[in-house]
């Protein structure tokens, strides 16, 4: 298990507890919070991995790297000799919806348990004012006890968000469209030098049907959208290959 809101995160916490009954739970997990990491790994400086006191019978390590590195060293080494069956995700405090997936590193960490032929999961809570995370950690119990058993084909894991509140069920989805305002706040240090904050707050949803932002937000229910790892655009291989391009060999 990891998360990219830090080792101690409550989200964490629930999760981790909800799954003990399935068998051996490890969570290894960034030492702070890496919300917005991505898929960052970390090649050109060491890693350091601390032993925290357990959960009851869940065993804790802290990693001073990204999300995807906690999962990295958590499968490759902590848990080199005892590979895992499922490698889960969360649960995070807001959503991960749309093209959030590209940058969350919540769901990164997912990712990485897929890139290794794990079968994998990110959960996240809609979360407003004080977050219950129950309904999110007793839905991810039931689906990682799926995985287990079904284990979809290699490089594939699963995005799960979750509204606020008691859902009233849940949807196979796929990605909506989410528009965020494209702010770049401009200060200035004590020195008199500018520095930058990027970012901003969502706009608003499109309407989709079918989509993980239409379930979540307009339905009330619980979103469970399948993602893979092959990013080719399948379309537009033949097309490519009409184009005048140098060197261009013809289709095999």
């Amino acid at each position: 298990m990891s998360n990219d809101d830090g080792v101690e995160a409550p989200g964490l916490r629930a999760l981790a507890e909800a799954l003990a009954p399935l068998g051996e739970v490890t969570v290894c997990a960034p030492d702070r919070e890496q919300s917005a990491s991505s898929h960052s790994i970390s090649l050109h400086r060491p890693l350091r991995i601390e032993e925290l006191p357990p959960w009851g019978t869940i065993r804790r390590y802290a990693v001073d790297g990204t999300p995807t590195d906690a999962v990295y060293v958590g499968v490759n080494h902590l848990l080199r000799d005892r590979r895992p069956e499922v490698v889960a995700s969360g649960v995070n405090r807001g959503p991960n919806l749309a093209m959030d997936v590209l940058y969350s590193g919540t769901v990164a960490a997912a990712m990485e348990g897929a890139a290794m032929g794990l079968p994998s999961f990110a959960v996240s809570l809609v979360a407003r004012g004080k977050p219950d995370f129950g309904p999110a950690a007793a839905f991810a119990a039931k689906l990682a006890a799926e995985l287990g058993k079904r284990r979809p084909a290699p490089g594939t894991l699963l995005n799960v968000n979750v509204p606020p509140g008691k859902p009233t069920g849940a949807a196979i989805t796929r990605l909506g469209r989410r528009t965020y305002s494209a702010a770049v706040v401009e200060k200035l240090d004590p020195r008199g030098r500018a520095y930058y904050w990027i970012g901003g707050d969502e706009q608003a949803h499109e309407n989709v049907p079918g989509s993980d932002c239409d379930a979540v937000f307009d339905r009330g229910l619980i979103s469970v959208t399948p993602l893979h790892l092959d990013l080719t655009q399948h379309a537009l291989l033949e097309e490519l290959r009409g184009w005048e391009l140098p060197g261009l060999l013809p289709s095999q």
